[in-house]
């Protein structure tokens, strides 16, 4: 049996986020969605790219994810692509997240959004930047580790 490379409940992943940023800490949040939205999102029309995660007040918001129009919705649907949509997380976890962000200094961006138990969860990244230096260093190891597999593989 073939192995598979990636999760199948995966629907979109932010794979430049790691790259980008280094990730100290992951939460799970649920997204509220429209219906069209949903379907939309079985057909894998969507994409958290240029997403970042906000906090309003004591809400969290996922703005800037691109979620495609269903083409067979029967009403006009959701018409903006890129609407504002809350996140769903308990308060406690919301005051981790607003003390970490500002202790801190970091930024909150969407990692993966993923289906569980027949619901669109998002993971969110407590992350800091990265300097130049450091994604050098990055590559540098990613190609020593390809290097070594290779070496073992042959």
């Amino acid at each position: 049996m073939a192995k598979l490379k990636h999760d199948p409940n995966t629907i979109a992943d932010n794979r430049r986020a790691r790259f980008d940023y280094e990730i100290l800490d992951t939460y799970e949040a649920g997204v509220m969605l429209e219906g069209s939205e949903v379907k939309s999102i079985r057909n894998g029309a969507v994409q958290i790219n240029e997403a970042y995660v906000s906090v309003m007040g004591h809400e969290i918001f996922l703005i800037g994810a691109h979620i495609a129009k269903y083409a067979n919705a029967g009403y006009a649907g959701h018409t903006d692509e890129r609407r504002t949509r809350k996140l769903l997380l308990h308060a406690k976890e919301i005051t981790n997240l607003k003390k970490e962000r500002e202790a801190q200094g970091c930024t909150l961006i969407p990692l993966k959004l993923y289906w569980k138990n027949n619901r669109v969860k998002l993971r969110i990244g407590v992350a800091k930047g990265k300097k130049q230096h450091d994604k050098r260093a990055s590559i540098k190891e990613r190609d020593w580790n390809r290097q070594k597999q290779r070496m073992f593989k042959g």
